[in-house]
C-alpha cells in the first residue's frame, strides 16, 4: 500500500460518497515502490462492497474527472489480465468536481496546487478508522501478476459477451460505452441470458433500420431504460410456443407408433431417439412399429 496515495484519495474533494470509496480502495492497492495498482475488478468490487456494474459506473466518473486512468493488460498467455490503474496524484478536485477556474492539467481538471489541496507528507496514522480502508494487504497484490486466477477467465468471457452484445446495436447510435457495458453486466447478473440480450440488440437494429436517426435510441439510454426487456419477453414467448408445438408433434408421433400406423414410415431416426429419451414410447413399441 502507499500511504501518500491513501492520503491523496482521502483529500480529494467534490466526489459522491460511493465514488470516493472506490478511489480510496484503489489507492490502498497502490504500490509506492512500483507505482502499480492492479486489483481485479471483482476484488475491487468486493472491497467496496458493491456490484461490478456499480463499480464500473463510479470508475467512469473517476476517469472523467481525471483522477484515474485504466490500462488494459494481458496475462502473458494471450488472455486478458486485470486492469492496471494509474492514479493522478497531482489532482484534487474542488466542491463541484469540475472547477471552472485555475490551472488545468492534461485532463481538464484543476491541479492540486490550484485547488488548495495540501497533502501532508508527515501524516502517518492509519485511515482505517476514518474510511474503512484495510491497510495490511499483501504487498504482492499490487505487483503485476504473471497469470490471473481462474475467475479472471470467466470475467474475460463475460466482458467479451458484453462487447458482442453492444456491437450488435446500431453502430451510429452508440454512446457511453462504459455505461452500456455496465448495464449489460447488471442485466446478466439479474439472470438475463447474454444470448437473449444479443438477440434483443440484433432485433432492435433490424426493426430500426428504416427509421430516421432521430428516432433510434442512443445505446446508453436503450440499455439503461431496459428497452431490451420487450424483446427478451417476446423471445421467451416464442420459445414457449415453439416448445408447445413440438410437444404436440411428438405426441402425435407417439400415437402413430403405439397404433402401428402406416404413417410411422415418415418418422425419422432422430425423432425416434427423442421419443425414447422423453419416454413417450418404449423400445418394444418402436420395434413393433417396424422402426428398428
Amino acid at each position: 500500500m502507499s500511504g501518500m496515495a491513501l492520503i491523496w484519495a482521502a483529500n480529494v474533494k467534490g466526489l459522491k460518497p460511493a465514488a470516493k470509496i472506490v478511489l480510496i480502495q484503489l489507492a490502498d492497492f497502490h504500490n509506492k515502490e512500483t507505482g502499480q495498482c492492479n486489483p481485479s475488478a471483482q476484488r475491487l468490487a468486493d472491497e467496496c462492497e458493491m456490484g461490478r456494474a456499480t463499480l464500473f459506473r463510479h470508475m467512469t466518473t473517476l476517469e472523467e474527472c481525471g483522477l484515474v486512468t485504466r490500462h488494459a493488460r494481458g496475462d502473458g498467455d494471450g488472455g486478458r489480465g486485470s486492469n492496471q490503474y494509474e492514479l493522478h496524484l497531482d489532482i484534487a478536485l474542488g466542491p463541484s468536481a469540475r472547477p471552472k477556474g485555475g490551472n488545468r492539467g492534461p485532463n481538464g481538471v484543476v491541479s492540486q496546487n490550484e485547488t488548495g489541496g495540501n497533502v501532508s507528507k508527515t501524516r502517518g496514522k492509519s485511515l482505517k478508522g476514518e474510511t474503512g480502508v484495510v491497510s495490511n494487504r499483501d504487498r504482492n497484490l499490487t505487483i503485476e501478476p504473471k497469470k490471473e486466477p481462474p475467475s479472471r477467465e470467466r470475467e474475460a468471457a463475460a466482458d467479451e459477451e458484453a462487447e458482442k452484445i453492444l456491437a450488435a446495436f446500431p453502430p451510429d447510435r452508440l454512446r457511453g460505452r462504459a455505461a452500456c457495458l455496465a448495464h449489460i453486466e447488471e442485466a446478466v447478473k439479474e439472470g438475463i441470458k447474454p444470448e437473449d440480450l444479443l438477440q434483443a440488440a440484433q432485433a432492435y437494429a433490424t426493426d430500426s433500420a428504416g427509421f430516421t436517426r432521430s428516432k433510434v435510441c442512443f445505446s446508453d439510454n436503450w440499455f439503461q431504460s431496459r428497452r431490451w426487456q420487450a424483446y427478451v419477453d417476446k423471445q421467451a414467448e416464442d420459445r414457449e410456443k415453439a416448445a408447445a408445438l413440438q410437444a404436440d408433434h411428438h405426441a402425435r408421433l407417439a400415437c402413430w407408433i403405439s397404433d402401428r400406423s402406416p404413417m410411422c414410415k415418415h418418422i425419422t431416426s432422430t425423432q425416434v431417439t427423442v421419443l425414447l429419451a422423453s419416454k413417450m414410447v418404449s423400445e418394444a413399441q418402436i420395434q413393433a412399429a417396424g422402426l428398428r
